[in-house]
Protein backbone atom coordinates (compact mmCIF):
# COMPACT_ATOMS: atom_id res chain seq x y z
CA UNK A 1 0.00 0.00 0.00
CA UNK A 2 1.72 3.04 -1.01
CA UNK A 3 2.36 6.23 1.21
CA UNK A 4 -0.08 8.43 -1.12
CA UNK A 5 -2.94 6.22 -0.38
CA UNK A 6 -2.10 6.40 3.56
CA UNK A 7 -2.22 9.67 3.51
CA UNK A 8 -6.28 10.50 2.13
CA UNK A 9 -7.16 9.33 5.79
CA UNK A 10 -7.66 12.94 7.54
CA UNK A 11 -7.19 11.44 11.14
CA UNK A 12 -3.69 9.48 10.52
CA UNK A 13 -2.64 12.46 8.55
CA UNK A 14 -3.77 14.54 12.10
CA UNK A 15 -2.25 11.95 14.52
CA UNK A 16 0.97 12.04 12.55
CA UNK A 17 1.09 15.58 12.15
CA UNK A 18 0.69 15.76 15.90
CA UNK A 19 3.10 13.50 17.02
CA UNK A 20 5.80 14.62 14.86
CA UNK A 21 5.32 18.43 16.28
CA UNK A 22 5.36 17.02 19.54
CA UNK A 23 8.23 14.93 19.37
CA UNK A 24 10.40 17.82 17.75
CA UNK A 25 9.84 20.03 20.41
CA UNK A 26 10.21 17.33 23.05
CA UNK A 27 13.70 16.77 21.61
CA UNK A 28 14.29 20.19 21.74
CA UNK A 29 13.85 20.85 25.27
CA UNK A 30 15.69 17.78 26.36
CA UNK A 31 18.71 19.85 25.55
CA UNK A 32 17.33 23.15 26.88
CA UNK A 33 16.44 21.59 30.49
CA UNK A 34 19.70 20.28 30.83
CA UNK A 35 21.71 23.10 29.98
CA UNK A 36 18.52 25.12 31.90
CA UNK A 37 19.75 23.34 35.03
CA UNK A 38 23.04 23.57 34.68
CA UNK A 39 23.49 27.23 34.40
CA UNK A 40 21.20 27.34 37.62
CA UNK A 41 23.85 25.06 39.32
CA UNK A 42 26.43 23.65 37.60
CA UNK A 43 25.65 20.43 39.34
CA UNK A 44 25.28 17.00 37.51
CA UNK A 45 23.27 15.71 40.41
CA UNK A 46 20.81 18.35 40.22
CA UNK A 47 20.12 17.77 36.24
CA UNK A 48 19.77 14.19 37.61
CA UNK A 49 16.85 15.02 39.84
CA UNK A 50 15.71 17.23 37.75
CA UNK A 51 15.46 14.44 34.95
CA UNK A 52 14.22 11.88 37.46
CA UNK A 53 11.39 13.85 38.67
CA UNK A 54 10.05 14.04 35.46
CA UNK A 55 10.82 9.92 34.65
CA UNK A 56 9.14 8.98 38.16
CA UNK A 57 5.58 9.82 36.93
CA UNK A 58 5.57 8.51 33.70
CA UNK A 59 5.96 4.87 36.00
CA UNK A 60 3.66 5.66 38.24
CA UNK A 61 0.52 6.88 36.04
CA UNK A 62 1.18 4.94 32.81
CA UNK A 63 -1.42 1.89 33.87
CA UNK A 64 -3.82 5.06 34.54
CA UNK A 65 -2.65 6.27 31.42
CA UNK A 66 -4.15 3.36 29.65
CA UNK A 67 -7.28 2.85 31.78
CA UNK A 68 -8.34 6.52 30.87
CA UNK A 69 -7.33 6.00 26.79
CA UNK A 70 -9.91 2.91 27.04
CA UNK A 71 -12.28 5.02 28.85
CA UNK A 72 -12.16 8.18 26.66
CA UNK A 73 -11.74 9.29 23.00
CA UNK A 74 -8.51 8.47 23.04
CA UNK A 75 -7.77 12.00 20.66
CA UNK A 76 -9.16 13.92 23.19
CA UNK A 77 -6.92 12.29 25.49
CA UNK A 78 -4.26 13.33 23.76
CA UNK A 79 -5.82 16.85 23.40
CA UNK A 80 -5.50 17.22 27.17
CA UNK A 81 -2.11 16.11 27.71
CA UNK A 82 -0.98 18.32 25.23
CA UNK A 83 -2.20 21.16 26.37
CA UNK A 84 -1.42 20.41 29.66
CA UNK A 85 2.57 19.69 28.85
CA UNK A 86 2.54 22.68 26.51
CA UNK A 87 1.64 24.84 29.67
CA UNK A 88 3.69 23.24 32.22
CA UNK A 89 6.77 24.29 29.58
CA UNK A 90 5.53 27.31 28.94
CA UNK A 91 5.61 28.09 32.53
CA UNK A 92 9.36 26.79 32.67
CA UNK A 93 10.17 29.27 29.53
CA UNK A 94 8.84 32.51 31.71
CA UNK A 95 10.79 31.37 34.60
CA UNK A 96 14.12 30.64 32.85
CA UNK A 97 13.75 33.89 30.33
CA UNK A 98 13.02 36.08 33.39
CA UNK A 99 15.45 34.91 35.33
CA UNK A 100 13.02 33.36 38.10
CA UNK A 101 13.74 29.62 37.30
CA UNK A 102 15.32 27.53 40.44
CA UNK A 103 15.40 23.60 40.92
CA UNK A 104 12.84 23.21 42.71
CA UNK A 105 10.16 25.09 40.16
CA UNK A 106 11.77 22.84 37.36
CA UNK A 107 11.03 19.72 39.07
CA UNK A 108 8.01 20.12 39.99
CA UNK A 109 6.86 21.25 36.33
CA UNK A 110 8.86 18.48 35.16
CA UNK A 111 7.04 16.46 37.29
CA UNK A 112 3.88 17.64 36.37
CA UNK A 113 5.06 16.95 32.35
CA UNK A 114 6.19 13.44 33.23
CA UNK A 115 2.65 12.73 34.75
CA UNK A 116 0.91 14.21 31.57
CA UNK A 117 3.11 12.29 28.98
CA UNK A 118 2.53 8.65 30.78
CA UNK A 119 -0.98 9.06 28.90
CA UNK A 120 0.42 9.76 25.04
CA UNK A 121 1.61 6.08 25.24
CA UNK A 122 -1.12 4.28 25.32
CA UNK A 123 -3.50 7.16 23.82
CA UNK A 124 -1.79 7.01 20.76
CA UNK A 125 -0.96 3.14 20.52
CA UNK A 126 -4.72 2.29 20.83
CA UNK A 127 -5.74 5.05 18.14
CA UNK A 128 -3.96 4.61 15.67
CA UNK A 129 -5.53 1.72 14.27
CA UNK A 130 -8.48 3.33 14.17
CA UNK A 131 -7.56 5.86 11.64
CA UNK A 132 -6.58 3.38 9.07
CA UNK A 133 -7.73 0.13 7.11
CA UNK A 134 -6.69 -2.82 8.20
CA UNK A 135 -4.70 -3.60 5.04
CA UNK A 136 -2.46 -0.13 5.36
CA UNK A 137 -1.97 -1.09 9.03
CA UNK A 138 1.56 -1.78 8.06
CA UNK A 139 2.47 0.93 6.26
CA UNK A 140 0.81 3.59 8.68
CA UNK A 141 3.55 2.15 11.50
CA UNK A 142 6.44 2.56 9.46
CA UNK A 143 5.63 6.12 8.41
CA UNK A 144 5.12 6.97 12.03
CA UNK A 145 8.02 5.64 12.87
CA UNK A 146 10.18 7.58 10.38
CA UNK A 147 8.49 10.45 11.04
CA UNK A 148 9.18 9.74 14.85
CA UNK A 149 12.76 8.98 14.44
CA UNK A 150 13.22 12.56 11.98
CA UNK A 151 11.13 14.41 14.51
CA UNK A 152 14.11 13.59 17.03
CA UNK A 153 17.12 14.25 14.89
CA UNK A 154 15.21 17.28 13.87
CA UNK A 155 14.67 18.85 17.58
CA UNK A 156 18.00 17.61 18.93
CA UNK A 157 20.03 19.73 15.77
CA UNK A 158 17.53 22.71 15.79
CA UNK A 159 17.34 22.62 19.46
CA UNK A 160 21.05 23.00 19.82
CA UNK A 161 21.28 25.41 17.91
CA UNK A 162 18.78 27.37 19.61
CA UNK A 163 19.71 27.09 22.94
CA UNK A 164 23.00 27.63 21.33
CA UNK A 165 22.17 31.09 20.12
CA UNK A 166 19.32 32.40 22.50
CA UNK A 167 19.60 30.61 25.58
CA UNK A 168 17.38 27.11 27.05
CA UNK A 169 14.50 29.62 27.85
CA UNK A 170 13.44 30.06 24.54
CA UNK A 171 14.36 26.01 23.84
CA UNK A 172 11.49 25.58 26.44
CA UNK A 173 9.42 28.08 24.38
CA UNK A 174 9.51 26.63 21.47
CA UNK A 175 8.45 23.07 23.47
CA UNK A 176 5.22 24.90 24.64
CA UNK A 177 4.12 25.87 21.21
CA UNK A 178 4.95 22.78 19.86
CA UNK A 179 2.71 21.15 21.86
CA UNK A 180 0.01 23.22 21.26
CA UNK A 181 -0.05 22.84 17.47
CA UNK A 182 0.36 19.31 18.16
CA UNK A 183 -3.15 19.85 20.36
CA UNK A 184 -4.76 21.00 17.74
CA UNK A 185 -3.77 18.83 15.07
CA UNK A 186 -5.43 15.55 17.49
CA UNK A 187 -8.48 17.83 17.42
CA UNK A 188 -8.32 17.20 13.91
CA UNK A 189 -9.09 13.45 14.66
CA UNK A 190 -12.33 12.07 13.60
CA UNK A 191 -13.24 8.12 14.27
CA UNK A 192 -16.03 6.27 14.86
CA UNK A 193 -16.57 5.81 18.59
CA UNK A 194 -15.16 2.93 19.75
CA UNK A 195 -16.87 0.60 22.73
CA UNK A 196 -16.32 2.34 25.60
CA UNK A 197 -16.13 0.75 28.99
CA UNK A 198 -18.82 0.86 31.63
CA UNK A 199 -16.46 -0.38 35.04
CA UNK A 200 -16.29 2.79 36.86
CA UNK A 201 -13.71 0.88 39.36
CA UNK A 202 -10.10 1.18 37.90
CA UNK A 203 -8.65 -1.31 39.87
CA UNK A 204 -11.09 -3.71 37.84
CA UNK A 205 -10.71 -2.22 34.32
CA UNK A 206 -6.37 -2.77 35.01
CA UNK A 207 -7.34 -6.27 35.91
CA UNK A 208 -9.27 -6.79 32.35
CA UNK A 209 -6.32 -5.01 30.86
CA UNK A 210 -4.32 -7.84 32.75
CA UNK A 211 -6.18 -10.22 31.71
CA UNK A 212 -5.97 -9.99 28.14
CA UNK A 213 -2.06 -9.23 28.62
CA UNK A 214 -1.31 -12.53 30.56
CA UNK A 215 -3.64 -14.85 28.29
CA UNK A 216 -1.51 -14.21 24.83
CA UNK A 217 1.39 -16.11 25.22
CA UNK A 218 2.75 -14.39 22.73
CA UNK A 219 2.75 -11.26 24.48
CA UNK A 220 3.58 -11.72 28.01
CA UNK A 221 7.07 -14.24 26.51
CA UNK A 222 7.94 -11.16 24.33
CA UNK A 223 7.27 -8.48 27.08
CA UNK A 224 8.92 -10.54 29.39
CA UNK A 225 12.09 -11.33 27.20
CA UNK A 226 12.50 -7.88 26.53
CA UNK A 227 12.61 -6.88 30.13
CA UNK A 228 15.91 -8.54 30.05
CA UNK A 229 16.87 -7.46 26.59
CA UNK A 230 16.08 -3.72 27.44
CA UNK A 231 18.45 -3.95 30.35
CA UNK A 232 21.12 -5.48 28.60
CA UNK A 233 20.74 -2.79 25.64
CA UNK A 234 20.73 -0.08 28.30
CA UNK A 235 24.02 -1.16 29.69
CA UNK A 236 26.07 -2.78 27.44
CA UNK A 237 25.43 -0.08 24.73
CA UNK A 238 24.03 3.03 25.90
CA UNK A 239 26.05 3.05 29.26
CA UNK A 240 29.37 1.32 28.53
CA UNK A 241 29.54 1.54 24.61
CA UNK A 242 30.10 5.74 25.03
CA UNK A 243 33.30 4.84 27.35
CA UNK A 244 34.35 2.36 25.49
CA UNK A 245 34.48 4.96 22.21
CA UNK A 246 35.93 6.93 24.65
CA UNK A 247 38.69 5.28 25.42
CA UNK A 248 39.29 4.01 22.18
CA UNK A 249 37.99 5.94 18.54
CA UNK A 250 36.35 8.78 20.30
CA UNK A 251 33.18 10.37 20.23
CA UNK A 252 32.86 11.87 16.82
CA UNK A 253 33.40 7.76 15.83
CA UNK A 254 30.21 7.17 18.77
CA UNK A 255 28.25 10.03 16.95
CA UNK A 256 28.72 7.92 13.92
CA UNK A 257 27.56 5.09 15.14
CA UNK A 258 24.30 6.33 16.66
CA UNK A 259 23.95 8.05 13.21
CA UNK A 260 24.48 4.72 10.98
CA UNK A 261 21.88 2.59 13.60
CA UNK A 262 19.70 5.34 12.68
CA UNK A 263 20.39 5.21 8.82
CA UNK A 264 19.60 1.47 9.16
CA UNK A 265 16.35 1.84 10.92
CA UNK A 266 15.43 4.11 7.62
CA UNK A 267 15.97 1.75 5.23
CA UNK A 268 14.27 -0.70 6.82
CA UNK A 269 11.52 1.31 7.28
CA UNK A 270 12.32 2.20 3.37
CA UNK A 271 11.47 -1.87 2.81
CA UNK A 272 8.98 -2.34 5.15
CA UNK A 273 6.44 -0.08 2.58
CA UNK A 274 6.47 -2.77 0.09
CA UNK A 275 7.21 -5.77 1.85
CA UNK A 276 5.10 -7.55 4.17
CA UNK A 277 6.12 -11.14 6.15
CA UNK A 278 3.65 -13.33 7.28
CA UNK A 279 5.00 -13.57 10.61
CA UNK A 280 5.84 -9.86 11.65
CA UNK A 281 6.93 -10.62 15.20
CA UNK A 282 8.97 -13.75 14.13
CA UNK A 283 10.55 -11.96 11.92
CA UNK A 284 10.78 -9.10 14.23
CA UNK A 285 12.45 -11.31 16.30
CA UNK A 286 15.11 -12.56 14.07
CA UNK A 287 15.85 -8.75 13.76
CA UNK A 288 16.83 -8.36 17.96
CA UNK A 289 19.18 -11.27 17.20
CA UNK A 290 20.60 -9.10 14.23
CA UNK A 291 21.18 -6.28 15.94
CA UNK A 292 23.03 -7.87 19.35
CA UNK A 293 26.42 -8.46 17.31
CA UNK A 294 27.04 -4.83 17.07
CA UNK A 295 27.83 -4.90 20.90
CA UNK A 296 30.32 -8.03 19.78
CA UNK A 297 31.80 -5.63 17.44
CA UNK A 298 32.07 -2.64 19.82
CA UNK A 299 34.01 -4.89 22.33
CA UNK A 300 36.75 -6.33 19.96
CA UNK A 301 37.79 -2.27 19.79
CA UNK A 302 38.43 -2.60 15.96
CA UNK A 303 38.10 0.56 13.16
CA UNK A 304 35.72 2.91 13.54
CA UNK A 305 34.16 1.32 10.08
CA UNK A 306 33.53 -1.83 11.56
CA UNK A 307 31.41 -0.43 14.16
CA UNK A 308 29.64 1.89 11.78
CA UNK A 309 28.45 -1.05 9.72
CA UNK A 310 27.50 -3.19 12.57
CA UNK A 311 25.00 -0.50 13.94
CA UNK A 312 23.79 0.44 10.08
CA UNK A 313 22.71 -3.40 10.34
CA UNK A 314 21.38 -3.70 13.72
CA UNK A 315 19.42 -0.48 13.12
CA UNK A 316 17.43 -2.53 10.61
CA UNK A 317 17.13 -5.27 12.50
CA UNK A 318 15.61 -3.28 15.14
CA UNK A 319 12.73 -1.69 13.15
CA UNK A 320 11.87 -4.82 11.86
CA UNK A 321 10.68 -5.94 15.55
CA UNK A 322 9.49 -2.73 16.19
CA UNK A 323 7.22 -2.47 13.22
CA UNK A 324 6.59 -6.59 13.81
CA UNK A 325 5.55 -5.53 17.33
CA UNK A 326 3.10 -2.70 17.12
CA UNK A 327 1.67 -4.90 13.81
CA UNK A 328 1.28 -7.66 16.13
CA UNK A 329 -0.65 -6.32 18.94
CA UNK A 330 -2.77 -4.10 16.61
CA UNK A 331 -3.99 -6.56 14.76
CA UNK A 332 -4.51 -9.52 17.97
CA UNK A 333 -5.67 -7.28 21.02
CA UNK A 334 -9.20 -6.37 21.26
CA UNK A 335 -9.48 -2.13 19.90
CA UNK A 336 -11.39 -1.88 23.70
CA UNK A 337 -8.40 -3.19 25.47
CA UNK A 338 -5.50 -1.99 23.73
CA UNK A 339 -4.12 0.85 25.04
CA UNK A 340 -4.40 -0.89 28.66
CA UNK A 341 -2.11 -3.97 27.34
CA UNK A 342 0.81 -1.29 25.53
CA UNK A 343 0.64 0.42 28.99
CA UNK A 344 1.52 -2.77 30.61
CA UNK A 345 4.12 -3.20 28.02
CA UNK A 346 5.39 0.22 28.40
CA UNK A 347 5.45 -0.09 31.90
CA UNK A 348 7.77 -3.31 31.57
CA UNK A 349 10.24 -1.04 29.22
CA UNK A 350 10.61 1.64 31.55
CA UNK A 351 11.25 -0.43 34.63
CA UNK A 352 14.09 -2.55 32.75
CA UNK A 353 15.87 0.70 31.38
CA UNK A 354 16.87 1.81 34.93
CA UNK A 355 18.18 -1.49 36.07
CA UNK A 356 20.74 -1.86 33.43
CA UNK A 357 22.17 1.57 33.65
CA UNK A 358 22.43 1.08 37.50
CA UNK A 359 24.32 -2.58 36.68
CA UNK A 360 26.37 -1.36 34.50
CA UNK A 361 29.25 0.07 36.31
CA UNK A 362 29.32 -2.45 39.08
CA UNK A 363 29.39 -5.55 36.00
CA UNK A 364 32.05 -3.26 34.25
CA UNK A 365 34.58 -2.80 37.35
CA UNK A 366 33.57 -6.90 38.52
CA UNK A 367 34.40 -8.22 34.89
CA UNK A 368 36.06 -4.89 32.80
CA UNK A 369 34.32 -2.98 30.38
CA UNK A 370 34.62 -5.36 27.38
CA UNK A 371 33.89 -8.42 29.23
CA UNK A 372 30.64 -6.87 30.67
CA UNK A 373 29.38 -5.79 26.89
CA UNK A 374 30.63 -9.03 25.50
CA UNK A 375 28.25 -10.50 28.41
CA UNK A 376 25.27 -7.91 27.42
CA UNK A 377 25.09 -9.43 23.92
CA UNK A 378 25.60 -12.84 24.87
CA UNK A 379 22.41 -12.82 27.39
CA UNK A 380 20.24 -10.77 24.52
CA UNK A 381 21.20 -13.56 21.97
CA UNK A 382 20.37 -16.12 23.69
CA UNK A 383 16.91 -14.43 25.14
CA UNK A 384 16.15 -13.92 21.80
CA UNK A 385 16.73 -17.30 20.77
CA UNK A 386 14.74 -18.81 23.70
CA UNK A 387 12.13 -16.25 22.71
CA UNK A 388 12.04 -17.36 19.15
CA UNK A 389 11.74 -20.69 20.11
CA UNK A 390 8.08 -19.98 21.77
CA UNK A 391 5.68 -21.72 19.17
CA UNK A 392 3.15 -19.14 19.97
CA UNK A 393 5.70 -16.31 18.82
CA UNK A 394 7.17 -18.20 16.14
CA UNK A 395 4.12 -18.80 14.71
CA UNK A 396 2.01 -15.71 15.03
CA UNK A 397 0.49 -14.44 11.80
CA UNK A 398 -1.19 -11.30 10.74
CA UNK A 399 -4.76 -11.38 10.07
CA UNK A 400 -4.80 -8.75 6.99
CA UNK A 401 -3.36 -11.59 4.01
CA UNK A 402 -5.20 -10.61 1.21
CA UNK A 403 -3.96 -13.02 -1.90
CA UNK A 404 -4.59 -10.16 -4.45
CA UNK A 405 -2.24 -7.71 -2.69
CA UNK A 406 0.52 -6.05 -5.28
CA UNK A 407 3.24 -6.16 -1.85
CA UNK A 408 4.90 -9.78 -1.68
CA UNK A 409 4.18 -11.36 1.23
CA UNK A 410 6.96 -13.31 2.96
CA UNK A 411 6.79 -16.10 5.35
Amino acid sequence: MSVRALLRHRSYVALLSGRTVSLTGNAMASIAVAFAVLDLTGSATALGLVLAARSLPQVVFILLGGVISDRLPRHLVLVVTSVVSGLTQALAAGLVLSGHASVGWLAALGAINGASSAFVFPATAGLLPRTVPLDQLQTANVVLRMSSTSAQIAGVAGGGALVAAFGSGWGLAADAVSFLVAAGCFALVRIDPHERLESSNVLVELRDGWSAFRSRTWLWVVVLAFGIINAMQAAGFNTLGPKIADDSFGRQGWGFVLAADTAGAFLSGLVLLRVRFRRPLFVGMLGVLVWSPLMLVLASEPAVILIVVAAFVGGAGLELFGVGWDLSMQQHVPPELLSRVYAYDGLGSILAIPVGQALAGPAAAWLGVQEAVVLCAVVIMVVSLVTIAVPAVRRLQRTDLDQSATEPVRA
